[in-house]
């Protein structure tokens, strides 16, 4: 027999024998699969990203099978309303109200703000960085900027800006990726209708606040007084915007106001883009803007006058009698900006903005007023 048609042979023949043996097996050992979790795997973006709850899409799936009614065909945050709305008609449900969710990272402690403690040389991960020290800013909640949250991202929805995590708005799906690979916990999901966010994560006093970090919240209170909707507490020595109760009303945040008037610190306030604009925009358009807004809030300018503004918010909270104290600081700052009844009008000497007689920092670009 031929030598090479006879090796040949007999691999076809245990072909085939294998072939028989593992139809016969897939008979076997058949496990039926619901064809309406078929169904429901096909609308699912497939992302796996764990937004809605489950270990991935097809977990989603098995669990909405089970117990549509309770799980609810409105969680993943990937596929939002459309999405919702196809599960809901497979299986004969009300698709409900699903409100879009975003990312928001409670920290502008970028390059310029956040003084540095060491110079880091390990692994260029937030992970490794934060066994250190607590990282290498002296500010220990805030952003290190290493990109594990960019790492985490599947839908390029946030970068690092200035030292800082960014996200875009109109990429982020709200899947919580990037909050759970943040060792800081400063990304925190919020509802997307949110337009101010406080970006501050610091639980220390002021005075440690704004020495480690000149972005950093002071937890004046200023901010609570004016809201009247009860959305703002000062809690662990920052403010604190409750998503449920903000009204996204803008007190203290006309057109243009990225400052608090009281404390300096920048207070982000996100416009809504159409839908033409967001076309031509850059995705990270938001990342761009926020880097020129902290460039235009450096301190560099203001050494001195930051000092005296620090060492009076550290003196404040030693006396534990900060309402009485900053109210007299803003009657006395008053009598600075009015001489003999005179009401003079002032400007910010960095960007040239009418300053009110009230304002201690620059609404516009963040630049502490000299009281002259």
């Amino acid at each position: 027999m031929n030598p090479i048609l006879t090796p040949v042979l007999l691999r076809v023949a245990m072909g085939l024998v294998f072939a028989v043996i593992l139809t016969i097996a897939a008979k076997v050992f058949f496990v039926p699969v619901d064809e309406t979790v078929i169904k429901l795997r096909e609308q699912l973006p497939g992302a796996n990203c764990g937004g809605c709850g489950f270990a991935g899409c097809d977990d989603y799936a098995s669990a909405l099978v089970a117990d549509p009614e309770g799980v609810g065909p409105n969680k993943c945050p990937v596929g939002g309303a459309d999405c919702a709305a196809a599960l809901a008609a497979i299986l004969g449900i009300e698709a409900g109200s699903a409100e879009p969710q975003v990312a928001t990272v409670m920290c502008n402690g970028n390059a310029q703000a956040a003084k540095s403690l060491l110079e880091y040389q390990g692994l260029t991960t937030c992970s490794a960085a934060s066994t250190l020290y607590g990282g290498m800013n002296q500010c220990k909640y805030g952003c290190l900027g290493l990109g594990d949250c960019t790492r985490a991202c599947n839908f390029d929805a946030i970068k690092i800006c200035d030292g800082v995590a960014v996200v875009a708005r109109d990429l982020c799906t709200g899947c919580g990726a990037c909050a759970s690979a943040c060792p800081k916990h400063v990304i925190r999901i919020a509802p997307a209708k949110n337009k101010v966010v406080v970006q501050c994560h610091s639980e220390d006093k002021g005075a440690a606040t704004r020495k480690a970090c000149s972005n950093g919240c002071i937890a004046c209170g200023k901010c609570t007084k004016v809201c009247k909707f009860e959305a703002i507490t000062v809690e662990n020595n920052h403010a604190y915007i409750d998503p449920e109760k903000c009204k996204n009303c803008g007190r203290l945040l006309e057109d243009g106001v990225m400052f608090c008037t009281y404390c300096g610190t920048p207070i982000e306030k996100i416009e809504e883009q159409t839908a033409a604009e967001k076309s031509n925009l850059n995705t990270f358009q938001e990342a761009e803007l926020c880097e020129n807004q902290t460039k235009e809030a450096t301190w560099e300018e203001s050494e001195d006058r930051f000092t005296e503004e620090t060492e009076k918010e550290e003196k404040i909270y030693d006396s534990e009698a900060i309402e009485e104290q900053s109210d007299s600081e803003v009657v006395n700052d008053e009598s600075d900006y009015h001489k003999e009844g005179e009401t003079r009008k002032r400007f910010c000497v960095r960007c040239g903005h009418e300053l009110e007689a009230d304002n201690r920092f620059c609404t516009i670009c963040g630049t502490p007023i000299e009281n002259n």
